[in-house]
């Protein structure tokens, strides 16, 4: 019931029911790179519960590093994020 009027997260957009977008900039040159994250592929189920992604990221520009975690719960809700070689960006910054 209390999951109806969860705050969607600021990082992580839903795409449907089976992808989310996300976009993280690079700390090295600050690139954007946005990722598109399906249920199917690159989110698997977690040993202690939920769902979790990993995904290294290697911008286009100037082949900047960064890798992506991702944690989610049984609904697929962002629990916690880590992104190590840039920040991800909120959504109402993107343009």
């Amino acid at each position: 019931m209390f999951g109806w009027f969860a705050k969607p997260d600021e990082h992580v957009q839903r795409e449907g029911d089976a992808a989310f977008r996300v976009r993280v900039r690079t700390a090295r040159n600050g690139d954007i790179v946005e990722l598109r994250l399906t249920k199917g592929n690159e989110i698997s189920s977690y040993d202690e519960g939920g769902y979790y992604v990993r995904k290294i990221i290697v911008s286009p520009q100037h082949l900047d590093r960064a890798v992506l975690e991702i944690w989610f719960d049984n609904a697929y809700r962002p629990k916690r994020k880590a992104v190590e070689g840039g920040t991800l960006i909120p959504i109402k910054e993107w343009a």
